[in-house]
């Protein structure tokens, strides 16, 4: 089989409308993104958290819209999923907004997400004020990110903090009716309650008028037919993946350390064979026979 150097993907649209509930895995790496892929998962969200985490830096728009959008691209060109990008506050105003868009497109990526903080912002669970842009100017973001794209598949996810903020359900429901009059193709509702009565109040009272995406972080019981029964249609599990690295690499390099070698983990690890698949190592070589 010969080597397909640029896979083509379904766009993000055509994902939501083939799966009435679209499961979306978070990563920072092509390789995360990857594995996502082959376990089973419809598109991978390129997360904001995970992205600076792997640089060892906190999700409050220390990085640039270039560091997020090259980590995006790369995971995209390593999958034959869609990548959602997960685009903190659109990365200033309007103006930055409408360059956000295209420079993501030009990309590959057919779907991102915005939320109505003020920029700069911190990680939603983060203990810190979670201030939000007034609901008209979040929205004039959203207008001007529908503008500014090509293809008509692009797909432009409102993503409302308003329950992180301590505003509660009515608020979030009045922003995300705006934020669907403004354009958007889905709303994103965040709660970091540590059940999910909070986003099934939201739900009760949502009328449908657009898609609901839901991170179920903070209520890790809700199991996704569930979720869907309560009228959600994409899930994302935006950090599980990182959060499992980090515990796998601390216990198998702890272990190494402290015993001196690594045989006692060798049944337990990937062998090198299955990281040669991962990067299509013989696909690859086929240009040098």
């Amino acid at each position: 089989m010969s080597l397909n150097i640029h896979p083509s993907y379904p766009s993000f649209r055509s994902v939501m409308a083939e799966h009435p509930l679209t499961r979306i895995a978070g990563a920072h790496s092509a390789l995360g993104g990857l594995i996502a892929e082959q376990v089973g998962f419809q598109a991978v969200w390129a997360s904001s958290f995970e992205i600076s985490a792997a640089r060892c830096l906190p999700d409050a728009s220390l990085l640039s819209m270039t560091d997020y959008l090259e980590a995006a691209a790369n995971i995209q060109k390593a999958l034959t999923v869609p990548v959602v990008a997960d685009c903190d506050t659109g990365f200033g105003n309007s103006m930055n907004v409408a360059y956000m868009v295209a420079e993501y497109e030009r990309a590959g990526i057919t779907a991102v997400c915005m939320e109505d903080k003020i920029f700069p912002k911190m990680n939603s669970f983060a203990a810190a004020a979670h201030t939000l842009l007034d609901a008209g100017d979040f929205a004039h973001k959203i207008e001007t990110a529908k503008k500014a794209q090509r293809s008509e598949d692009f797909f432009v996810i409102a993503r409302t903090e308003a329950m992180i903020s301590g505003l509660g359900v009515e608020e979030a429901l009045k922003r995300c009716a705006t934020y669907a009059d403004a354009g958007a193709d889905a709303v994103l509702v965040h709660s970091k309650k540590a059940t999910k009565d909070e986003v099934l109040e939201f739900l009760d009272q949502w009328d449908n008028r657009l898609p609901v995406v839901v991170v179920p972080t903070t209520y890790p019981d809700w199991h996704a037919d569930e979720a869907h029964a309560a009228g959600v249609s994409a899930v994302i599990y935006a950090n599980q993946g990182l959060r499992a690295t980090i515990t796998s690499l601390r216990t198998t390099l702890g272990s190494i350390y402290q015993t001196g070698h690594s045989a006692h983990l060798e049944d337990s690890i990937s062998e090198v064979k299955d990281v040669f698949a991962l990067q299509r190592l013989n696909q690859w070589q086929e240009f040098t026979a």
